[in-house]
């Protein structure tokens, strides 16, 4: 799996001109998963973007997690994390197919609900408009690969 995670001030998903999800302060997830991945990693990467201390403690440093700010979470779908940029035209083989992929999207939709934290989010598959005001800006990038110890 493959997260990119912004610091957001605010964010939303519309889909076919309707507001589907939308957050005040806190990250903006684009979830990309592969067809290996498992809910082992889901949960996992959950944690990690969780417990990410990327705000803004009373020095200045980024030392604050997520629910220290009282921030939320909009995940969208982003089969494009996983493409292969070999050639001009880019091939999504590498992207996980959609009976793999939701119950992943959703076991880390779940898992980051069950830390507490209010969650919104996009349509598996649809097209969606996103928008945000990165805060910093900070994004960062996370991988399942590298936070479990796979070898590639």
């Amino acid at each position: 799996m493959r997260a990119v995670v912004t610091r957001v001030r605010h964010a939303s998903v519309t889909i076919d001109g309707h507001l589907n999800g939308k957050i005040g302060r806190g990250f903006l997830v684009l979830l990309g998963i592969a067809p290996e991945d498992t809910e082992a990693e889901a949960v996992k990467l959950a944690d990690k973007v969780c417990g990410c201390r990327v705000f803004d403690d009373e020095n200045g440093k980024m030392n604050l997690n997520l629910a220290t700010v009282g921030g939320e979470i909009l995940v969208v779908s982003q089969f494009t994390l996983f493409a292969d940029l070999r050639s001009r035209r880019p091939g999504f083989t590498g992207a996980a197919r959609p009976d793999v992929a939701i119950p992943l999207y959703e076991k880390f939709m779940a898992e980051c609900t069950a830390h507490g934290f209010h969650v919104e989010h996009g349509e598996f598959g649809a097209d969606m408009q996103v928008e945000s005001c990165n805060d910093g800006p900070i994004t960062l990038l996370f991988d399942t690969d590298q936070l479990m110890g796979k070898k590639k």
